[in-house]
């Protein structure tokens, strides 16, 4: 049984207006390698801890193969070029229990 794999993201951006190209090509990739937005963004409260994600963002993909061949499409590289000098993010691809 394959297991579900999580993409989980802190996006950091200095200029938010900037980011709607890498938002559409980003949710194109993800839909093409069967991924799909659990979260994005919104309220979140901390209950332990300092970590404070400026927008936080998961993502579920069938596998974490799929989430890894997402991460190294050439869509997903162009949505990242799409990018470079507005933002910056920690990423990390979690495989579910």
């Amino acid at each position: 049984m394959t297991k579900s794999a999580y993409l989980v993201v802190d996006a950091k951006s200095h200029a938010p207006a900037m980011m709607a190209e890498y938002r559409r090509l980003a949710q194109l990739a993800v839909e093409k390698f069967g991924g799909r937005y659990l979260l994005r963004g919104g309220a979140y409260e901390v209950v332990e801890g300092d970590w404070r994600p400026e927008r936080l963002v998961i993502v579920e993909f069938p596998s974490l193969e799929m989430a890894k061949t997402f991460y190294a499409s050439p869509e997903y590289v162009a949505a990242r070029k799409s990018r470079e000098g507005v933002s910056d993010f920690d990423m990390l691809l979690a495989e579910a229990y």
